[in-house]
């Protein structure tokens, strides 16, 4: 194929051309911008996502990752403000999740015989996507290629948080590629994340990690050993805003104590929902012991907030108090939801607290007891469940507040 026969489709179909954005001296943000997108994988994306791909001008001209297919174009637009697209001598599929691997198809007819670079869970993942047996070469931890004057070394992660996760890392540049690590979902025109206010990056890189990575923190704990010996001054993910050298301590250390579960002690979290507001009465009461005691304790009515807000907050906090009135023999189902989406997670080393009102039946709290405090569920360390029988009245509440404290300074003794 010569290069008068080759038709980008971008320069047919777009009505704007879109820039690229230098990272480095020959290394660019090629990737797109998502302001529409309100839900991914589950949770709640309110700021929207990027997807984010990498242009490095070497003797071998590499491409890292890619994007939705639906944004294809746009991707192809940064791009040939930099170069020719049909000049890309390498890809690098960090991952195969389509959100990453979209526009590989599209991109491949203008690249047919170009080698990919990945590890063998992507090579056999993008076969079964795609039904196509394209150049694919895999590579290992500890593999490197040159592309000039510049290596990229690789190091698989996997269940980082899909099988065939990988990193790339070029130590001429000293720039991490980590594509699901470290990520948020914030669409934005600033590229770096020092150009944005450091705690909405950072609530949305908690959140990320919560929603996504949290049930994988076991392999985190040993890609941050491993990628610990590189030197890095950029970070780049694929999803949200890149960290440099301002920022790369606080996202590191944060990841350390998500990966390791490490809790505020004096954090307690009083998760709920209520029919007839008695269930309500008990929540506030907990809140008010929690308080008492010299918590942060902090309300959270499921009819109001989503399940993925909540688990952002679930991450650091010590104590889980999850309450539901009895209906049909059970719990409601926003709380039964809830529930399920908080086993999957996995979240670590809390103590939790069972609680709910009731007409006549009661299995509402025994069953939130099983749920938390199994082993084969969330398995939480658990206190004395609180329920009580219709609308509970001043003197029920006084006793459960004084109660719950005496509970809450027994655990705290005991930690």
């Amino acid at each position: 194929m010569n290069d008068e026969d080759i038709v980008i489709p971008h320069k047919k179909k777009m009505d704007r051309a879109m820039k690229a954005i230098k990272l480095k001296e020959g290394v660019y943000w090629v990737g797109v911008i998502d302001w529409d997108l309100r839900n991914f994988h589950g949770y709640i994306t309110q700021r929207g996502s990027t997807y984010n791909a990498y242009l490095i001008i070497d003797e071998k001209v590499t491409l890292i990752d890619n994007v939705k297919s639906f944004l294809f174009e746009e991707m192809l637009s940064r791009i040939s403000d930099i170069i020719d697209p049909s000049k890309i001598d390498v890809l690098i599929q960090n991952h195969t999740e389509m959100d990453h691997s979209g526009g590989l198809p599209e991109l491949i007819k203008y690249l047919p015989d170009t080698a990919i670079y990945t590890n063998a869970n992507g090579i056999k993942a993008l076969k079964r996507h795609f039904k196509q047996d394209w150049n694919f070469n895999e590579i290992k931890s500890g593999d490197s290629i040159k592309i000039g004057k510049r290596t990229l070394a690789f190091l698989t992660t996997p269940m980082v948080h899909w099988p065939d996760n990988q990193f790339t890392y070029c130590p001429e540049e000293k720039i991490l590629f980590s594509n699901d690590g470290f990520g948020q979902h914030i669409a934005s025109n600033e590229r770096f994340a020092k150009e944005l206010p450091a705690g909405i990056v950072m609530e949305e890189a908690k959140k990320y990690y919560a929603n996504i990575v949290l049930p994988y923190s076991k392999q985190v704990k040993k890609v941050l050993e491993e990628a610990g010996k590189w030197d890095i001054n950029m970070i780049c993910p694929s999803h949200g805003v890149i960290w440099t050298a301002e920022n790369i301590p606080e996202i590191l250390s944060a990841y350390h104590n998500w990966a390791y579960n490490i809790a505020d002690d004096y954090k307690a979290l009083i998760i709920y929902d209520t029919m007839w507001k008695s269930t309500q009465k008990l929540a506030y009461t907990i809140s008010a012991a929690f308080e008492a005691e010299g918590f942060r304790a902090q309300l959270v009515n499921l009819q109001t907030n989503h399940i993925s807000d909540v688990m952002t907050a679930v991450m650091d906090a010590k104590f889980i108090a999850v309450g539901s009135p009895t209906l049909n023999s059970s719990i409601l189902p926003t709380v039964a939801a809830f529930l399920y989406y908080l086993k999957g997670l996995s979240p670590r080393n809390k103590i939790g607290l069972a609680f709910g009102s009731y007409g006549w039946g009661g299995q509402s709290i025994p069953i939130l007891h099983q749920l938390l405090g199994d082993p084969k569920e969330c398995g939480f360390a658990m206190l004395e469940p609180v329920q009580v029988q219709y609308i509970p009245d001043e003197e029920e509440l006084t006793r459960i507040k004084s109660n719950l404290q005496r509970q809450i300074r027994e655990k705290l003794n005991a930690m």
